[in-house]
Formats: C-alpha cells, sequence, structure tokens
C-alpha cells in the first residue's frame, strides 16, 4: 500500500475578528482540533475604540485543507473577514526579532559586519554581546539567525508574521 502525500503550501490569512474575551482560543481550537498546525499567529487592536483587532496567522496545507480553514474561520461568529493574502495577489509580509549574540574580538566584528549586511540595528551591547534587531521576511531573519548560530547566537525572540494586501484595497 502506497500512501500518497499531498502538496503542503505556506498561506497567509488575515483576519478581521471584534475584540472579545476567548476568540483567540475559540481560532486557536479551530485548528487544534482538526489538526493543522499554526506556524505564526500575531494579534493587534486596529480601531480607535478597540472594537477590532487583526489576527495574522501563517499556516501551511494542501490546497483543499487551506479552503477548509478559511470557510471555517468564516463561520466563526466574532469574525468580520477572513482574506488569503497568499492568493489575493501581492502583499507585504513582514517579521520582527531580536537577536542576541555572543562573542569578543574577530566574531564581535563579523557579527557586526553581518549586521551591516542585514540592515541589523544594534539595540543593546555589552563588552561581549549585542542585541540586534531585524525586520523582514521570515526568509530573512531565518538567514540571519543561521549565520549567527555560527558566530555565537544566545538566543532569538520573533514576533510572528503580519501582513497587508499591496493598494488602495484593504484585507
Amino acid at each position: 500500500m502506497h500512501i500518497q502525500e499531498e502538496y503542503s503550501e505556506r498561506h497567509v490569512l488575515s483576519l478581521t475578528v471584534s475584540n472579545e474575551a476567548g476568540i483567540l482560543a475559540r481560532i486557536a481550537g479551530l485548528f487544534t482540533a482538526r489538526g493543522y498546525n499554526i506556524d505564526s499567529l500575531t494579534v493587534a487592536d486596529i480601531t480607535p475604540d478597540h472594537a477590532i483587532s487583526r489576527i495574522t496567522i501563517v499556516t501551511s496545507g494542501p490546497p483543499k485543507v487551506i479552503d477548509q480553514i478559511m470557510a471555517q474561520l468564516d463561520r466563526l461568529v466574532p469574525v468580520h473577514k477572513v482574506t488569503d493574502l497568499t492568493e489575493n495577489g501581492p502583499f507585504v509580509e513582514r517579521e520582527l526579532a531580536l537577536v542576541k549574540v555572543a562573542g569578543t574580538g574577530e566574531d564581535r566584528i563579523e557579527a557586526l559586519r553581518l549586521a551591516d549586511v542585514f540592515r541589523a540595528k544594534v539595540v543593546d551591547t555589552t563588552i561581549e554581546s549585542f542585541i540586534f534587531e531585524i525586520t523582514g521576511t521570515t526568509d530573512k531573519i531565518d538567514n540571519f539567525v543561521g549565520l549567527m548560530r555560527q558566530i555565537g547566537l544566545v538566543e532569538v525572540g520573533r514576533t510572528g508574521v503580519v501582513g497587508l494586501i499591496r493598494g488602495k484595497e484593504s484585507n
């Protein structure tokens, strides 16, 4: 018997939701109950009266599974709108990370050189370490962290992906 694996693709989903207690738990529960994975999750208030929040979810799966996720999210009562940024045309996505690197001598010089190449900003420094702030795509941050791992990576904190559709339309 041969089990056929389905093609899995990465999708960035943007949801606008009412700011009510438990909505994030309900959304996470929907993913958990169906065995879907959340690769990244961010939430932010987007209106002056704090009534609406935007949730950005990065997930992966075959097209049928992504369609199912979108339909199930759309059925949740406090969800106003679900947009698959990946399918909706060009969009901008960014992530922020704080990257702590320890090193002295040549390692310290190399860390600063690489930070300059990646446009990472030094936000804290001691005689033996740096904390860099870097923004960009997930791939850019992954590459920076991978290089810093070879120099003396201590720890990383990441915000998760946020994204918006390009142009005058809103998500």
